[in-house]
């Protein structure tokens, strides 16, 4: 088949080499144009994915027109604050019915939008699915074994995208809901951001598995009442994401809040990281969320007041532990 990968970075390129050794011709455009010419030049990322070379069926295209022409699969692979803006540039090139993977994680601030919801909209007659997951670009394109899931509105979406992207070393579940997938892919980002401030304070292991343990009850409270269902965040993208997300040295969230708990500031922090922070992007749009669906989120609400408010982070970690006593799961009866 005819794979197009808008956007080259480290997740587009890693995913466009083991799609490209899936069989198929993968055509991999981005906006950046210092990127397209290291890609034509080394035939490498050699700024993300040192040593890893792009094999011969992989072909940089630099018009977005010729990207989005006449393919059997598109996938958004820029990072989440690009994903409308690629979109507006993609719109006039791609055809209805066009069958559109989403790869990347993030809720947009202004809308409160999903990423499939930008796509969905921008492309209103095209069919789109999402893919996501325990899965670093770093691993995967090692032919690591990794486990990720597809959500599509119609199972022979979901199935079609499957075959596209798995292999031996990349084992692809399907899932009807879209809704949940999306949003623990998303929300993980910013408990990612608390994890790596917990290691960068010098503290425990307890501490950090009672954050990720906490995280993913306000990542399902979240999800469920957006119309996810509560068995997706119990698998690879709500649990498995947030498991790698918040303990992996690959994880851009969790370098960020290491910094920030050494003393780093938000932005500091993603200056040093050097690449897109998806859970500084989400935290604010995460909160105001909870707010509209009246979901109670204490520990997005502190990463809030600590990216944008200035609040000390021993601070933050101190009133989460200075609440109220409470029920860990208030379903549960006596």
């Amino acid at each position: 088949m005819r794979i197009s990968f808008l956007g080259a970075g480290s997740w587009g390129t890693a995913l466009s080499v083991m799609v490209a050794k899936n069989g198929h011709d993968v055509f991999l455009w981005s906006a950046i144009e210092d990127e397209l010419n290291l890609l034509s030049t080394k035939r490498e990322h050699t700024e993300r994915l040192p040593g890893i070379k792009l094999p011969d069926n992989v072909y940089i295209e630099r018009d977005i027109k010729k990207a989005c022409s006449d393919m059997d699969l598109i996938v958004f692979s820029v990072a989440s604050p690009y994903v409308r803006s690629t979109a507006d540039k993609a719109k006039d090139y791609i055809k209805d019915g066009q069958k559109i993977v989403n790869v990347a994680k993030g809720i947009e601030e202004n809308t409160l939008y999903t990423l499939s919801m930008i796509l969905n909209e921008v492309f209103p007659k095209c069919d789109v699915a999402v893919l996501s997951g325990p899965s670093h670009a770093e691993e995967v394109v090692k032919g690591i074994p990794t486990t990720v899931v597809v959500g599509a509105k119609t199972k022979e979406t979901a199935i079609y995208v499957q075959d596209i992207f798995m292999n031996d070393r990349f084992r692809v579940y399907i899932s009807p809901d879209i809704t949940g997938i999306e949003l623990g892919g998303s929300i993980k980002n910013v408990i990612a951001l608390a994890a790596g401030i917990v290691d960068g304070l010098g503290l425990g292991d307890n501490t950090k598995a009672a954050l990720m343990t906490r995280g993913l009850a306000e990542i399902t409270r979240l999800g469920v009442a957006m119309g996810g269902k509560k068995e997706t965040f119990s698998g690879l993208s709500g649990i498995g994401d947030l498991i790698v997300t918040c303990t992996s040295r690959h994880s851009r969230n969790h370098t960020a809040g290491y910094l920030m708990g050494q003393g780093y500031t938000a932005k500091e922090a993603m200056d040093e990281v050097k690449q897109v922070v998806e859970g500084v992007y989400s935290a604010k749009a995460v909160a105001l969320l909870s707010d509209k669906y009246d979901v109670y989120m204490p520990i997005v609400k502190e990463i809030n007041e600590v990216l944008f408010n200035n609040k000390p982070v021993k601070d933050a970690l101190q009133d989460l532990f200075d609440r109220d006593a409470k029920l860990e799961y208030s379903e549960l009866e006596w």
